[in-house]
């Protein structure tokens, strides 16, 4: 019958157990910290990409999200969000304060090591050697990880829809999850990702049987 578990699932998100196995899938992995950001803040690939130290404030505990890196006429280039939703502050919980220090720990490390070729950027999440990362270097790392992770055919981007989810399924009001993962309208949030599990219809109708009784 586990088979069953999470076959009431959109096969875009992920249920908690699955969301823990890609955090532990990256644990060791350098991009371990946007594996969280992903799944706790619901940022894009570009967003995550095009974050820099001076966006985040890890003492007061907040990001700015204020640009993505896009492939623009076949270039990578830092452009401003679309919408005026998608440029927003996002308050960051302790695990990911706690990431955050960690791979900035690390990524200095990593530039002593290699600073004749390092190309500083400010970059929250460079390349190996500072630069602005290739997006398809992170999805195929997402293919290992999601691998590592016993994970079918789940794209990066449905991390994003595991975060709106979650958040939902947890009460946190519409409202505040469409600010948090800056969708430019509240019925985006609500009909794209909302997703009653078969838990949730079975504990509405046994209310309604219980009132009936």
């Amino acid at each position: 019958m586990e088979c069953k578990i999470f076959a009431d699932v959109r096969q875009d998100q992920l249920p908690v157990p699955q969301a823990r196995a890609v955090l532990k899938a990256a644990r060791e992995h350098r991009l371990y910290a946007l594996y969280v950001l992903a799944l706790c803040l619901g940022l894009r690939r570009g967003e995550l990409l095009g974050l820099r130290w001076t966006d985040v404030d890890l003492e007061i505990g907040k990001l700015e999200v204020v640009q993505s890196l896009q492939r623009v006429a076949g270039r990578l280039q830092f452009v401003r969000p679309k919408t005026s939703d998608s440029e927003r502050t996002v308050p960051l919980p302790p695990i990911c304060v706690e990431a955050l220090k960690e791979h900035r720990r690390k990524l200095f490390a990593e530039r002593s090591d290699r600073w004749e070729d390092w190309k500083e950027h400010g970059l929250v999440f460079p390349s190996r050697c500072g630069t602005p990362m290739e997006p398809d270097n992170l999805r195929r790392n997402w293919g290992t990880i999601r691998k590592a992770a016993g994970l079918g055919e789940i794209r990066f981007h449905d991390l994003r829809h595991t975060c709106v989810t979650l958040l939902l399924n947890l009460g946190v009001p519409p409202q505040v999850v469409r600010d948090i993962v800056g969708h430019s309208d509240i019925e985006v949030t609500m009909t794209i990702y909302a997703h009653v599990s078969l838990d949730d219809k079975r504990t509405a109708l046994k209310k309604l049987g219980d009132a009936l009784s």
